[in-house]
């Protein structure tokens, strides 16, 4: 199956380029095009594509608009900036973009691009059909897929999500509602508004003020909170 590519640029002339090119990688097919940003957000809704190809200086929204756009509407979506103007680029990463193109580019520059998708997109199917869960975040660095069952607990704070595992500490601006509806709740407990945890890591539990209680692992030296009410909800998971 083909991994699905909707191209998005108010000029007709760069998107037969860009639609040539996609032509000649393996594994990718175009399933739609748009001619402006508030355009290519409404088909990315529709289409739920694997990749997006945005030029940044388009009608009703720029390129970076609807980045942001899609990337909560297509969450997994693989998003690539192209412009020809280089200032543009801390913008796109803001948005978590996976690359950024330059026009003029080379074909072959596309074409290591796409490449490294078709890597990475058949990876997480791999993954998936063995059962191991990833979770994709998106923080200034790129995209980063994380084993599910690696995860200690996450804690949002000050606008940043950090996700701590078994190998580390990533960040992401992802909420926690987001990230939330991602995961098995059999396996992960929202214990307060700014924490998540695995219940199967927790070690020990100590009343932390009137409310609510501190939550140590068996893992790292990080910990985190848990209300009174959760709790007693985590007591009679444990307890079976």
């Amino acid at each position: 199956m083909d991994f699905k590519v909707l191209l998005a640029d108010d000029d007709p002339a760069m998107r037969l380029v860009m639609r040539k090119i996609v032509e000649k990688s393996d594994g990718f097919a175009i399933v739609g095009e748009a001619e402006d940003g508030a355009e290519a957000v409404e088909k990315a809704a529709e289409l739920q594509p694997d990749v997006v190809f945005l030029d940044v200086e388009m009608p009703k929204l720029t390129g970076v608009e609807a980045a942001r756009k899609i990337s909560e509407e297509v969450p997994g979506a693989a998003i690539i900036i192209a412009t020809a103007h280089a200032q543009y680029m801390p913008e796109a990463f803001e948005v978590y973009a996976t690359d950024y193109l330059i026009k003029p580019f080379k074909v072959e520059r596309v074409l290591q691009t796409l490449s490294k998708l078709r890597i990475m997109f058949e990876k997480r199917a791999a993954d998936a059909a063995a059962g191991r869960q990833k979770l994709l975040l998106r923080n200034h660095d790129g995209m980063i897929l994380v084993d599910v069952g690696d995860i200690i607990f996450i804690r949002r704070e000050e606008g940043i999500t950090e996700i701590h595992t078994t190998d580390g500490v990533y960040t992401t601006g992802d909420s926690l509602n987001k990230i939330w509806e991602k995961l098995n709740p059999s396996l992960f407990m929202r214990s307060h508004r700014s924490y998540i945890i695995n219940t199967s890591a927790v070690k020990m539990i100590y009343p932390f003020g009137r409310w609510t209680y501190l939550v140590k692992f068996k893992i790292g030296e990080g910990d985190a909170l848990i209300t009174r009410e959760k709790f007693e909800e985590l007591q009679s998971v444990l307890e079976g």
